[in-house]
């Protein structure tokens, strides 16, 4: 079994996404707090973009400087 299968992660909604639930984004942490991991909810078995912590929060602070 994979860490992106993993029945230990808990997918949830980003705060950031639409209320209207067109464009969500899930996110998770994967086991053992080794990176995060995010997905489109319209499309869970679709890719999944995994950061390490220092990546996420790098995109993070980049989303919030650029809106």
């Amino acid at each position: 079994m994979s860490a992106l299968s993993s029945p230990e992660m808990r997918w949830r909604k980003s705060s950031r996404s639409a209320q209207a639930g067109t464009d969500c984004v899930e996110v998770a942490v994967l086991v053992n707090a080794e990176g995060i991991a995010a997905r489109d909810s319209k499309d869970l078995f679709g890719p999944v973009l995994v950061l390490s912590p220092a990546g996420w929060r790098g995109l993070l602070s980049m989303v919030k400087r650029e809106g």
